[in-house]
């Protein structure tokens, strides 16, 4: 595994890829602990899964993406967004269940897509999007365009069918795409080392024949090489790849989860000593990248912006309930096909337009 001594410098010596990732990374911090505060507040509903402690596996990645990439996530997917640029308002929406979401209320937290930056989200089933990542791949290689697909998973997807049928697939068939295991150490509340024979995922490479690496997840700047790298083999040589990026989920599963039952405090205490955001802060002022002051005026900035985005997502208006099938089917008589659905409308015994009981 790269440790931080080893990394690349490059970054470290650009002002400005240093702010661009730092900000990313604190961005989503400060996003995701707003985002709990929400939570109980009953302002978001359904599931809500937290990344954080894992911001520079996500901004690493996504960062190293070219303008005709592909992105594909799992549920864990507050952060993708924000790194690919959807803008914090949008996605605060999206969890509150806001016409002014990502989805336009439709997917909350666990479905977050931004398709002008091909984001193509945000999977709520374990291991799912695997498969059509790797179709994703297929049509950039038979339309002939010089792009690839990132395909972002956590650890427990990499024992589901799914993720053996997409990686033999890549295989088979030369797909540019570079499968991205990002590992936190347990899936729910099961350690990678309990539930898979071969604890190290990155080895599972080679049973395909396909290069695969291990990296540090906490390092964005090495994060970051690896993925630019193995998405240039992957457009230039047609060459799939695995990358596992080893990282930790500070909080539980998901915010139903205290996540304290399977690990220890010292466990826990011993990766938040590793926290990504202050070992790259430091590294960067320490480089001349980036100065103190300016790590704290970003440290502003995010918390002004997520506070914003709060407020913004409670003044916005909720979809319409007769909306509930827009979005759905590109059929263009599929309101009509829905109309009989209407509530009190059962099998077209009434027709015309539905007053909706507030």
């Amino acid at each position: 595994m790269a440790k931080l001594e080893d990394s690349p410098v490059d970054i470290l010596r650009d002002a400005a890829a240093s702010h661009r990732l730092l900000r990313a990374m604190m961005l989503i911090r400060r996003f995701e602990e707003r985002a709990e505060e929400q939570y109980t507040r009953a302002r978001i509903g359904g599931y809500c899964h937290l990344a954080i402690g894992e911001e520079a596996a996500t901004v690493g990645a996504v960062d190293a993406l070219g303008d005709g990439d592909c992105l594909f996530a799992s549920y864990r997917d507050h952060g993708t967004a924000l790194a690919v640029g959807s803008p914090a308002d949008a996605v605060m929406a999206e969890l509150f269940g806001k016409e002014t979401g990502v989805a336009h209320g439709r997917g909350g937290s666990m479905h977050l897509l931004d398709v002008s930056r091909r984001f193509y989200g945000g999977w709520g089933i374990v291991g799912a999007h695997l498969p059509i990542a790797a179709g994703a791949a297929l049509a950039l290689d038979q339309t002939g365009r010089p792009d690839a697909v990132l395909c972002q998973f956590g650890d427990g997807a990499t024992n589901t069918g799914a993720f053996h049928e997409a990686l033999n697939l890549a295989a088979v068939w030369h797909l540019p795409i570079v499968f991205q295991a990002i590992n936190n150490l347990y899936g729910m509340g099961t350690s990678v080392q309990q539930s898979s024979a071969e604890p190290e995922l990155w080895r599972r490479a080679a049973a395909y024949r396909i290069h695969g690496e291990r990296v540090d997840g906490n390092d964005v700047v090495a994060v970051r090489e690896a993925v630019a790298r193995l998405l240039q083999d992957a457009r230039r040589e047609r060459r799939p790849a695995l990358l596992e990026t080893v990282t930790y989920r500070w909080r539980g599963h998901s915010v139903a989860d205290a996540g304290k039952v399977y690990r220890t405090p010292e466990e826990i205490e011993s990766w938040r000593a590793r926290d990504p955001i202050a070992q790259f802060a430091a590294r960067a002022i320490e480089s001349g990248a980036l100065t103190a002051e300016q790590v704290e005026e970003i440290g502003r900035e995010v918390a002004a912006e997520v506070r914003d985005a709060i407020d913004r997502a409670l003044a916005a208006a909720a979809p319409g309930r007769g909306t509930l099938y827009d979005h759905l089917y590109g059929d263009p008589d599929s309101g009509e096909q829905f109309a009989s659905m209407r509530l009190g409308a059962p099998y077209g015994e009434r027709g015309g337009e539905q007053t909706w009981p507030t």
